[in-house]
Formats: structure tokens, sequence, C-alpha cells
């Protein structure tokens, strides 16, 4: 009886036992993700499973997935390819892969192409016939020779998808960070371990014009941290392809992140706007006191410096109510529509930059050249310089149609900022980066010419005047808000958010100080007029109509 009853309760526990087994069919997807049932199986059906976690592990279904494990199964899976998988090439969807066994004493740097969706293969030097490719220097492999005569190279090129799987801390959805094309490249030896290298391995990216708000840096996965370092890599940008030198093997992506993320934008945004808003009130302050000192004081019909003041501040004034108009519209209406509110930005824009350089070309005439400085109808020929150059740039940019539709997109694809200004690249460095880069150096040696002659004078007369130095610097700061050198710190707005907020308002509060520059020039006691800093003076007391 014993052995009956003992093979009833054998056959109870095996039918128990596959009840358990028959469970987790249920929640297979799951375990896949966790990185529990498959995490040393490298089969088609494997790889293939895991590759699924790259979508389906997102922020929403972050509990589901267990991200350490699944980088670890594909940072094995690059060992194991090179150790113990027989084949030469492999080809999914997902992921190429090649491997081939090195001779250590190769003569020559070896090259091998990472063109999207073809397996990698070893290639020549030509960059032109390969833009994505990596250079392995011969240097490397001779470092090798104590491992034997020969060594398997394995080179993998890894779709991550839109998921969290090797995104790590510095890819944060809320700020539009990523990984260029979702694509990271693995080098491997196997377990032969490859750190500070002598001469550096080179990875080309080659990708489309990335926007002025993002950063592009060469990175490797930190197995350690779980996360992305550029520690031991450099990186060079270039307009359509980035070279990324690492010291070591491992996986590598090149990195995007925005310089200035959505919450920043918008709030860049609604400051421009206020300060916008402000110079424009200002602004309008500034043409009516021009027009009221016109009629009511005879010189005023005969000066050259308040004409051109006040021609500056028609420019800003129309260029601030079209800035309001364009991010206001954003890309409503027509094509045409678009194009017209871009031209109009675009010619505005160019009117009060050429304006500024303007002030800085009277302000040398005053105080550097100060003689033989009489020019026959003046004013107007600065007026068709300051308004019809601009125009026949905008007609030529619009003849090559390179005004449209402008998206500044996040990882999501979504629109943080859209407005109707340049689609053409090349059209936009020239015309609006190239010209106005030429006004402003033009503005900021003419103003350093002057800085130089008022200190001087200063210098010479500080025994007759207290205070000289301080009216030297008050006027270099009104003079530089009218020759537009706070435009200048665009230039620093990729050291950080900071520059970024400083840059715009003082760009959009340039309204203010301009009218706060010409009350101070044009509406003080003859006293105060008598006392006030050299350059002020000059600027003042020239009454000589060239007209």
């Amino acid at each position: 009886m014993v052995a009956p009853r003992a093979l009833g309760i054998l056959l109870l526990l095996h039918l128990a036992s596959g009840e358990e087994d028959s469970t987790p069919k249920y929640e297979e997807p799951r375990n896949v993700c966790q990185g529990f049932t498959n995490m040393n199986s490298y089969e088609d059906f494997d790889l293939n499973r895991t590759a699924g976690c790259f979508s389906k592990c997102t922020r929403s279904q972050e509990k589901l997935c267990h991200l350490g494990n699944l980088q670890r199964y594909w940072l094995n899976f690059e060992t194991y390819l090179v150790e113990r998988n027989q084949m030469d090439t492999l080809n999914t969807s997902f992921l190429t892969a090649f491997v081939k066994s090195i001779n250590t004493n190769v003569s020559e740097d070896l090259y091998f192409s990472l063109t999207p969706s073809q397996i990698p293969k070893q290639v020549t030097k030509d960059e032109h016939q390969h833009p994505d490719r990596v250079r392995l220097p011969k240097s490397l492999f001779g470092s090798l020779k104590s491992s034997g005569p020969m060594v398997r190279l394995g080179i993998i090129v890894l779709d991550i998808g839109p998921g969290n799987v090797f995104k790590g801390s510095l890819l944060s959805r809320e700020d539009g960070s990523r990984v260029l094309n979702n694509r990271i490249v693995g080098l491997t030896l196997g377990h032969i371990n490859v750190t500070e290298l002598a001469e550096p391995l080179e990875i080309t990216f080659s990708h489309q014009y990335q926007p002025p708000n993002m950063n592009l840096s060469c990175e490797f996965w930190d197995a350690t941290k779980g996360d992305w370092s550029s520690k031991g890599c450099s990186t060079e940008v270039g307009v359509r392809r980035t070279v990324c030198r690492c010291d070591h093997l491992t996986f590598f992506a090149l990195l995007l992140r925005p310089i200035l993320d959505e919450a920043t934008v918008r709030a860049l945004i609604h400051i421009s706007q206020a300060g916008c808003g402000t110079s424009m009130i200002f602004l309008a302050f500034t043409i009516v006191l021009y027009v009221v000192l016109r009629f009511s004081r005879q010189r005023f019909k005969s000066e050259d410096a308040p004409k051109i003041h006040v021609a500056l501040s028609i420019s800003l004034f129309l260029l601030n109510l079209a800035f309001f108009l364009n991010v206001g519209q954003r890309l409503k209406g027509s094509n045409a529509a678009c194009w017209a509110r871009g031209a109009v930005f675009h010619y505005f824009l160019l009117c009060a930059f050429t304006w500024m350089g303007l002030e800085a070309f009277h302000l040398y005439l005053l105080v550097i050249k100060v003689f033989n400085t009489y020019f026959s109808h003046y004013f107007l020929k600065l007026s068709l310089m300051g308004w019809v150059l601009p125009a026949l740039i905008v007609i030529g940019t619009g003849i090559a149609n390179s005004y449209g539709p402008y998206c500044i997109r996040d990882e999501k694809n979504v629109i943080t900022l859209e407005l109707c200004w340049f689609r053409e690249k090349t059209a936009l460095y020239v015309t609006v980066y190239g010209y106005c880069l030429i006004i402003f150096l033009f503005s900021a040696v003419i103003l350093s010419l002057v800085s130089w002659k008022i200190f001087t004078l200063s210098s010479a007369t500080a025994g007759k005047e207290k205070g000289q130095h301080w009216k030297g610097v008050l006027t270099l700061l009104g003079l530089s808000c009218l020759v537009g050198l706070p435009w200048g710190l665009a230039l620093l707005t990729s050291l950080g958010q900071f520059t970024a907020y400083v840059f715009a308002l003082f760009t959009s509060l340039q309204g203010v100080f301009i009218f706060c520059w010409f009350i101070v020039l044009y509406c003080p006691s003859q006293s105060t007029v008598t006392s006030s800093s050299g350059t002020a003076r000059v600027d003042h007391a020239q009454t000589v109509s060239h007209e």
C-alpha cells in the first residue's frame, strides 16, 4: 500500500508543478522586461522578446521593467557575441553586428562602416563614401600582443527605441534630451578590458543640422553607474557630422541636450514679450518727444544726431511689433501669409541692426574723426542705407524662397516654439548671423575708440571736474545701447540659461534705455548740459546740418 500511495503523492506533486509552470505564461512579457527569465539566453527568439522592451519600458510602464537588468543583458550579449557566438554577422530590425578576428600586428588603422540599417563592415579610409564609421588605431591592437596573435573584435549598432532603456538620469524626458536617432554603438574585444588608450578611437556620427538650442556631446555607458558619462571622451561638433574620440571600448552614443528646454523657452518668450511691450511704449514716447522738440526748438530741424536716434527708435518699435505678431500668430494662416510674416520680421530686424551700425558710424564722425565730416544730404544717405539696404537683402532672400515655418521640438516631437522665420539655414546664417556679426564688430571697435577718447579726456580734466570717470562710464553704457552691444550677448547664450535670460532682458528693454538717453541729452537744463561728459557734449553740441 505504501508504494501506490507514494506514487499517487508524486503524481499529485507533478501535476501541481505542471500547473505552476503554466501560470507564468500570462506574465511572460512582464518577466522578460524584468530581465529574470532570459538573462543569459541569446537565441533569436530571446533577442526579439527582450528588444520589445525598448518600446514597452516607457515612463508610464516603468514599474513593469527592470532597467538595470535589461541594460546588463545587452552588455553581456556584446561579450557573448565575440566569445561564444559562431556567426560573424547579425542583422535584425533593432540590431546589426559584425565580428572579425584581427591580427595584433596590423600595420595601419582600421575603419568600419556604421551605416544605419546595414551590417557594419571593414571599409577604406574614404570618409565621403562612409560618413558614419569608426576608426580603430593600430596602436590599440599592438598593445594586445600579449593576448595572442589574433583577437576577436565585435561591433554592434543597437536601436534602443523611444523607451527608458539606456537613457539614464541625463536623458530626462522633461528637458528634451535624447540619444541621436536612438542608436548606440558597441565596441568590444570580449573579456579583454581596454582602457586609457594612448591614441583614442574615433566614431563619426552623421546627422541633420541641429537647432541652435541643442548641444551635442559624445558619451559612453558607464555600467557601474548605470548612466551616461563623458569621461575619457571628446566631442568635435560639425554642421552635418560629429566626431567622438574616446580612450576605451564600450557602448557609445551621441547625446543631444537642449540648451534651452521648453520651460525656459516659454519663460524667455514671456520676458521678451513683457520687455518688448515696455520698450514699445517708451519708444513711442521718444518719437513723440522728438516731434514736440522739433516744433519747439529750431535747432532740432538741423541736427542729425536726434534724427538718427529717432530712426533707430522707429525701426525698433516696428521690430517689436513684428515680434508680437509673429509669436502671437505662430503658424496660423496660409503659407503665403507665413512667408510674408517671416520676411517682415527679417526686414525690421535688419533695419534695426543697420541703424545701430549707422549710430556707430555717426559716433565715429563726431568723436574720432571730428574734422572734415561734411557730407551733402547726409541724413538722406543714411536713410537710404538704413531702410533700402535691408529691403534689398530681404528681396534677395525672398526670391530664394528661404522663408517659412520654423519650429523647435523636444524628444516627443512636441513643438516648444514655432514662428514664421527661415526654413533655409544657409540664408539664416548669411543674412542674419553674418550681417549682425559684422554690425556688432564694427560697433564694438567704434565704442572701444570712443572709450579711449572719453577716459583720456577724463584724465586731462580730473583736477577741474569731479566725478568725470563715473560720467564716462554712464556715457558708455548709454552709447552701448545705441550701437546695439547688448545684442552681442547672443554669443554667450551657449554658456547657460543665465546669459540667455540676461540677453532677453537687455535686448527687449533697449527702447527704455534709448528713451532715457534721449531725455538726458535733450531735456536737461543748460548748466547740466555744459557739465556733461565729453561724448555727450559733442553729441549735444553738433548742430550743423548736412542736408
